[in-house]
């Protein structure tokens, strides 16, 4: 107990301490994230779950039926709107969900910061048992791969993550992968690059843009029936 709550304490202090000056930006900009590009993934019937949902940018800005977001940050439940069920817990640890009964999972520069690979397998099994086959994962993260110096920048960085390493995984735990890009959006918005929106709508739709600029994957993938 006395270790998860060192945990929760160090990730309440780092999201503080990165994000608190640019908090409206980030929530204008995952507005546009959820309704010019992640939308489309997610049916407006769906029941999600937000993995690793930090402040709840994504969870707060995309429409579903039910919406669930997972953390360790106890600062989350003044963040998350009224409608997003919080479920403050270690994401390796088993979850309060019942079998098959999740449409899409979603994360973000989420998973490096698991402290081992064993806390990402168990993570990936807890999504595998709680999606319904034919489930949705969209998986976002920095590709080590792009940014094999920057990324050791940030001290809760613990896990290498590609594209590929990821999709190796996925593949190892029953998922088929639809999409995958190992570059998509830049590498990071917490030292100041924060560009004008209306770039961001343009950027999303070129994705010429994403193999120059891209150093973040994205992955989609499916549960196996």
């Amino acid at each position: 107990m006395g270790t998860e709550q060192s945990r929760a304490d160090t990730v309440q202090h780092q999201y503080r301490q990165r994000f608190s000056e640019i908090t409206d930006y980030r929530d204008a900009l995952w507005s546009v994230l959820c309704g010019d590009f992640f939308q489309p993934y997610v049916d407006r019937h769906a029941v999600i779950l937000d993995l690793g949902c930090g402040w709840g940018e994504f969870s707060n800005n995309i429409c579903a039926g039910r919406k669930y977001a997972m953390d360790m940050n106890p600062d989350a439940a003044q963040r998350l709107n009224g409608d997003v069920e919080l479920v403050l817990q270690d994401c390796a640890q088993p979850w309060p969900l019942t079998d098959n009964s999740l449409d899409v999972v979603f994360t973000s520069n989420f998973l490096e910061h698991l402290p081992s690979k064993g806390h990402v397998e168990r993570t990936v099994e807890e999504i595998r048992r709680c999606l319904k086959p034919g489930g949705t994962l969209i998986a976002l993260g920095p590709n080590v791969r792009l940014v094999p110096g920057a990324y050791w920048d940030f001290w809760d960085h613990h896990i290498h993550i590609t594209d590929r390493s990821l999709a190796e995984l996925l593949g190892m735990k029953g998922f088929i992968i639809r999409e995958q890009y190992g570059g998509f959006l830049p590498y990071t918005m917490s030292e100041g690059n924060n560009p004008p929106l209306w770039m961001v709508k343009l950027y999303l739709r070129i994705k010429l843009a994403w193999r120059v600029l891209g150093k973040q994957f994205l992955i989609v993938a499916t549960s196996a029936s």
